[in-house]
């Protein structure tokens, strides 16, 4: 089926359905499978009236078709046909058996967003579709939720039928105005006008956000005003993140190896090395959030913004659903103070503040609804970030309820920044090679169907598989595409330049902006309107100068008027464009180089911070300005362009320059060590380092090396290729804290050469070494390292983390992989189990799909089984024959099968339970001789009255516990450790 006849379909269904809520919206049970014709024929009398309904309707189908058909033409491109359809026809039966009567479409307060989880809710999506099927089937759900609120709100009578509706559901008029003015709020400071208008305006704001952030330029492809642009919610691709400075983690348990199965308790201490920012997101309310130039961090702000506004958050933020985005960039407050609750939605949503209701935003924050996202503290000068951060302690004193998310560079922001504010701090992880695979599967999908494509649509996925077989094989170029930034300009080159690649970063930006500012339009044929036209090097000499102004003066903005007086300035220096016009160039570069932009009306800025700070780096060499980068070399605000322009320098330059800076050092104490890392960072970019100051560089290098502690490894990593040879060659006689810093410094680095010297560190016999290793095993080639480095370590005391599809197939190769944990969706089923040679813990966190236990049943060396996923479990008995199994987690399955299904003669002594049917009986459970349960479900625990007294810790969450017996009795065991967790508890205990 074609994407538009798909679209027909489904426009007509909508249709269909507003036709039966309008004509008869209580007999939905017949309207449902009814068509459109029958249902007017029944209800409208006359032939012509019938046909002009029918017509009117029709057109109302086209209409809904129109919306969705672009959703099926060009997102999600990379599905099956099959696959496709299988959504398209899920979709199509949601719509049929939901139920959208009135009484349905008025609980939701005709909120689109309300009414998609309604249906979601009711009409779960099928099992077995994949991720991408499930994320296509929300969108295209969402979206014709979305047509039926609207086409409902234009039918009159459906107005008319709420009124009649409200008043036929009460008792009396005087008892339903009662109850109307007690719902409404007293005047007050919060609300001096009321809050009747709070949900009109809601859902305007949230549609706008929707609307208006869901775009992304894809870089590399045309001029800011004409490159391809594509739904930010399909081009998206999910980051990993780690711990930052020491602060909290919050991730899936793992478990800590002591002296045997029964010893497995998690440990705070001991964690995987990375997980999906999504999930380190959900539990902790305050975030600051560090990533270095091009990480995506404001990428991910606004995909937070769009699924928050459109409530279609699943899996770890869940939750989040029912929040309201709001977006603050720092870099539009630059020189004046950030925005108070009233002025937040000033610079998003211009359009509508005039609408705002009179408090309506404190209102927001004090409902702890508002999702707060405060994007670039490192846009804003040194003395400005002071109060970046007082403008938060206050706001969250008033509003301690809100979620906050903060992002920064590394060098504006240290990890402990907001702590006293209770943030916890992470940090955006580089790209693994199973992240940068995904993600240039998804900028070739994305970028297919866009206007000015250098290439025929069709031959897409061939460039595609070519970049990735040069990324497997040629190391330089899977170590150089560590961030989103500098991926997504990877496939641009690729793609614009027929597979010539780049050898280093410093070539990347350079060929990205030959293709932006002049080989595209070249390619292309277009004309410029200038009357002496412009070369790449005038451009470039015009795009330095702008670049250098701005950051001259701290800025990354900068008023129209004043960069128009600029250009003009500069080109009366150019003495062959005599007679070009200042304000027509600018506005030739603005429009055409690819470079420029206009945020916002009067205002210009790059189109990203790394192609400023590389042209002003450029200019500096160019004009020998030297001097000025040495004495702001300390500066987080110049670090990239110092780095940069070391790379553009002559020799002589390069000798000021970084001896200058090593002056510094010895003369500065206070900023000795920053001033050394800028140094040492200063190898990435130089074809060669001057004979005359490599024993002061290896010297300063080794004042560094090896790292002390783990938050000096990522600062070390930014150094590069060229610290690899500075790193110890082995890991005897250095410290444990040390040791891991060194691994992790290493691991960060990334390569070929980074990979080697691993391997030599596989060698170490501290299990805490050897379990670091293999939480780095997802940031290289999954085959490759497997044969490098964990080959030869002993897995036995290992907990081996699988966070990708492709290292299941090196993990079946290794010798006795004992512990296992798989961090990514699994839809293989439990028989492939038996390509691992016999390992004694398993954990697999995300099942998807229903899951036949019986291949277990061979797995009798199993001492530790964790299965958590979605969807239904079978065969409980064949758990019998794991008679060493002592430690059992089943969570998420909706419902569980029935405890008594878990056969009695197990030796359990750790039991967690999740999602247990209301009425389960749980008298099975106190046969087995735990340590420690926990049970999750809801209603009134039944046959748990007498809890086993070898218990030490219990954990219950969402029961009620108002007449348990073990409350009420105190016949809980003694020294038993006992939380709820969203109980109800009888009242002599509080609240749960």
């Amino acid at each position: 089926m074609s994407a538009e006849a798909a679209a027909i379909r489904l426009g007509s269904t909508v249709a269909t359905r507003a036709v039966g809520l309008w004509l008869a919206p209580r007999e939905r049970a017949q309207q449902a499978q009814s068509s459109m014709g029958e249902l007017i024929r029944v209800r409208v009398p006359g032939l012509r009236a019938r046909r002009g309904v029918e017509r009117q309707f029709e057109q109302i189908a086209d209409a809904v078709a129109g919306r969705v058909q672009p959703l099926l033409e060009h997102e999600f491109r990379g599905l099956t046909e099959d696959g496709r359809q299988a959504v398209l026809t899920a979709v199509t039966d949601a719509f049929v058996r939901a139920d959208l009567s009135d009484e349905a479409v008025l609980g939701s307060d005709a909120d689109p967003a309300e009414l998609t989880r309604r249906v979601r809710a009711a009409v779960p999506v099928p099992d077995g579709f994949s991720e991408v099927e499930t994320r296509f089937h929300e969108i295209v759900l969402a979206e014709c939720c979305d047509c039926y609120v609207r086409v409902l709100r234009r039918l009159p009578v459906f107005t008319e039928r709420a009124v009649t509706d409200l008043l036929a559901r009460s008792t009396s008029l005087a008892d339903e105005l009662q109850k109307v003015l007690e719902r409404l709020p007293a005047r007050s400071l919060y609300a001096p006008q009321g809050t009747g208008e709070d949900e009109a305006f809601r859902n305007q704001y949230l549609s706008l956000v929707s609307k208006s952030l869901d775009e992304i330029e894809l870089f590399g492809l045309g001029p800011s005003d004409r490159a391809p642009r594509t739904k930010l919610s399909v081009a998206y691709v999910s980051l990993r993140t780690s711990e930052d400075g020491g602060s909290r983690r919050r991730d899936r348990p793992r478990p800590a190896l002591g002296s045997g199965d029964q010893d497995w308790e998690p440990r705070e201490a001991e964690r995987s090395s990375s997980m999906r920012v999504e999930a380190a997101l959900r539990d902790a309310p305050r975030v600051l959030l560090r990533g270095e130039a091009g990480s995506g961090k404001t990428t991910l702000l606004q995909w937070l913004a769009v699924t928050a506004a459109r409530g279609a958050f699943t899996g770890d933020l869940a939750e989040w659903n029912g929040l309201i985005p709001v977006l603050v960039k720092l870099r539009q407050y630059a020189g004046s103070p950030p925005p108070a609750p009233e002025a937040m939605l000033d610079r998003v949503a211009g359009p509508l503040t005039g609408l705002m209701p009179a408090g309506w935003m404190h209102r927001a924050f004090a409902d702890g609804r508002v999702l707060l996202l405060v994007d670039g503290v490192d846009e804003l000068l040194a003395g400005e970030r002071q109060g970046v951060r007082e403008w938060l302690r206050g706001l969250l004193h008033q509003y301690p309820d809100s979620r906050v998310v903060v992002t920064s560079r590394p060098a504006a922001a240290r990890g402990d920044w907001l702590r006293d504010e209770e943030f916890t701090a992470l940090h955006l992880a580089r790209m693994t090679p199973a992240d940068l695979t995904s993600f240039i599967r998804q900028w070739h999908q994305a970028v297919g169907g866009s206007a000015g494509l250098p290439c025929a649509e069709d031959e897409l996925p061939r460039y595609e598989r070519s970049l990735l077989t040069s990324l497997k094989d040629r190391a330089h170029l899977l170590s150089l595409a560590t961030n989103p930034l500098l991926a997504a300009l990877l496939c641009a080159l690729h793609l614009a330049r027929r597979g010539q690649l780049p050898r280093n970063r410093m070539e990347l930006y350079r060929m990205t902006l030959e293709v932006l500012v002049q080989q595209r339009d070249n390619d292309r044929g277009v004309r410029s309107e200038l009357p002496v036209p412009l070369t790449l090097t005038d451009k470039l000499c015009l795009l330095r100068d702008l670049a250098w102004r701005l950051s001259d003066n701290n800025r990354t903005e900068i008023a129209h008027d004043r960069a128009t007086a600029h250009v003009t300035v500069k080109l009366a220096a150019m003495r062959h464009l005599d007679g070009l016009d200042g304000p027509a160039v600018l506005d030739h570069l603005l429009h055409r180089s690819g470079v420029l932009r206009s945020p916002v009306e009067g205002r210009l800025d790059f189109v990203h911070r790394t192609f400023q700070e590389y042209l002003a780096a450029y200019e500096a060499g160019v004009e020998d300005r030297i001097g000025n980068l040495v004495g702001r070399a300390h500066l987080d605000l110049w670090r990239e362009t110092v780095i940069m322009a070391a790379g553009h320098a002559n020799r002589t330059q390069q000798e000021e320059l970084l001896g200058g800076i090593l002056d510094r050092a010895e003369r500065e104490p206070r900023h000795a060590r920053t001033l050394r890392l800028v140094v040492a960072s200063c190898q990435e970019t130089m074809p060669s380092v001057p004979e005359a100051l490599a024993a002061r560089l290896d010297q300063a290098v080794g004042r560094l090396v090896p790292p002390r502690r783990q938050s000096e490894a990522e600062s070390l990593a930014a150094v590069g290729v060229p610290l690899l040879s500075r790193l110890p060659s082995s890991l005897d006689g250095l410290s444990e804290a040390v040791a891991l810093a060194t691994v992790t410094t290493t691991a960060r680095i990334g390569g070929e050469g980074a990979l080697a010297r691993l391997a030599a560190y596989a060698a170490d016999a501290r299990r805490s070494v050897q379990q670091h290793l293999a939480d780095h095993w997802g940031h290289f080639d999954a085959d490759a390292f497997a044969a490098a480095v964990l080959q030869h370590m002993p897995l036995g005391n290992v907990v081996l983390p699988l966070t990708h599809p492709g290292q299941w197939a090196a993990a079946t190769r290794l010798a006795n992989p004992s512990w296992i944990t798989v961090h990514y969706p699994f839809t293989r089923g439990l028989s492939c189990l038996e390509e691992l040679p016999a390992p004694r813990g398993l954990w697999l966190f995300e099942l998807l799909g229903d899951v036949d236990l019986s291949p277990l049943r061979s797995q009798t060396q199993l001492g530790v089984l964790c299965l958590n996923g979605r969807g239904r479990l079978r065969d409980l008995d064949a758990l019998g024959p794991l008679d060493r199994l002592s430690i059992l987690t089943l969570d998420g399955w909706a419902p569980l099968p029935p405890p008594a299904g878990i056969p009695g003669h197990l030796e359990l002594s750790q039991l967690t339970l999740g999602e247990l049917a209301p009425d389960a009986d749980l008298s099975p459970l106190t046969g087995f001789p735990l340590s420690r349960l926990t049970l999750s479900g809801s209603g009134r625990p039944r046959g748990l009255d007498v809890l086993p007294p070898s218990l030490g810790k219990l954990e219950l969450t969402g029961f009620d516990l108002t007449e348990w017996p073990p409350l009420l009795g105190s016949t809980i065991p003694p020294r038993c450790e006992t939380s709820f967790h969203g109980c109800e508890l009888p009242p002599a205990f509080g609240d749960g």
